[in-house]
């Protein structure tokens, strides 16, 4: 079953990341939210590719924001059920070769509960 209300939080979800809004990305979030990403684990390698928390999460997009400020991320498609969102999306950053990426939201109570990426 699709959910505009999954549907919506990815285009809230793209919206703040392309404005490097942290709070307004941070409120999509649950506050016992999980993330993996390959590139936390190559960056923050004790993570394994895993952080727990909204203060996690918070420190880890800080810090991309500032080290990256020509981020942005260009909607490819995206997918949404009652329980999840799949997002594929290309990275840009001034300097690099774009990203093909795909991401899963996983959501409970209108939160995203957990997030995982996927880079091709």
């Amino acid at each position: 079953m699709i959910s505009k209300q999954n549907k919506e939080i990815a285009r809230l979800w793209f919206a703040a990341f392309n404005a490097h809004n942290l709070e307004k990305l941070l409120a999509l979030y649950d506050e016992e939210a999980q993330h993996y990403s390959p590139k936390l684990k190559l960056r923050q390698p004790e993570t394994k590719g895993l952080i727990k928390g909204k203060e996690a999460l918070r420190g880890w997009w800080k810090d991309s924001f500032e080290r990256l400020p020509t981020l942005q991320y260009e909607v490819q498609h995206v997918i949404a059920d009652n329980e999840q969102v799949f997002m594929e999306y290309i990275r840009h950053v001034n300097g690099e070769a774009d990203l093909r990426v795909g991401e899963v939201l996983q959501i409970e109570n209108g939160r995203i509960v957990f997030s995982r990426v996927y880079h091709g």
